[in-house]
């Protein structure tokens, strides 16, 4: 997906993008989030975000509500970020459960019907090789989620994304989970290296899971 939008964005992104500027990462009551999706856009004013992406589990329907109430609030004068499709996915890499985020896909694509069922699915669906090419069939971004989190090491997982198609990586993310997010020092700098030795996009999010968009 070497010309999509997206891409001039996540070029940009650096340690300092989130929890400010950017967040790829989030989460409503549409999955295992507490917010609703206004509750969420709200925050996203008052932290006066350029750019967000909803990705709840396996499921995207806080984006048309959302996308409403900007373009409301937007009507009435508030500077709004841009809001980028999300769903984060589960799925198997190197046979180790992992969390995918597909970004900026086109809403309602048929492609991505199997992960829009609010649980992750099985067989063949549930391969990272299957879901890489779900995500570029609906027009959207594969960015593999806090490669620092799983049974098997980054080292060996940003590779073999990089080999299926990837076209990225969450980057920074805070794995101490500090009340106030920021990126977790030495892990997340090591992520971006290898990100970047393999050509793979740089990502950011909070993974709010709770009522502040500030923190997880």
């Amino acid at each position: 997906m070497a010309s999509h939008p997206l891409r001039a964005v996540l070029e940009q992104v650096e340690a300092s993008s989130c929890p400010g500027r950017l967040n790829f990462h989030c989460h409503t009551i549409h999955s295992d989030g507490s917010l609703r999706p206004e509750q969420l856009g709200q925050q996203a004013l008052a932290l006066g975000l350029e750019h967000l992406a909803v990705t709840d589990h396996h499921s995207a329907v806080a984006f048309a509500p959302l996308q409403h109430w900007f373009e409301r609030q937007a009507e009435q004068g508030s500077v709004v970020p841009t809001l980028w499709s999300g769903v984060e996915i589960s799925c198997l890499l190197e046979s180790c459960l992992v969390h995918v985020l597909a970004l900026g896909f086109e809403p309602g694509h048929e492609a991505l019907e199997p992960y829009r069922q609010g649980q992750a699915p099985i067989g063949e669906a549930l391969q990272a090789a299957a879901v890489v090419n779900r995500i570029h069939a609906a027009g959207g971004l594969a960015l593999l989620a806090h490669p620092g989190r799983y049974r098997l090491s980054f080292q060996r997982l940003i590779p073999a994304a990089a080999a299926l198609g990837f076209d990225g990586g969450e980057a920074y993310y805070d794995y101490a989970m500090q009340p106030r997010w920021q990126p977790t020092p030495v892990v997340c700098e090591a992520i971006a290296r290898l990100l970047e030795d393999h050509a793979l996009l740089r990502s950011c999010g909070t993974d709010t899971h709770g009522l502040e968009l500030y923190g997880r």
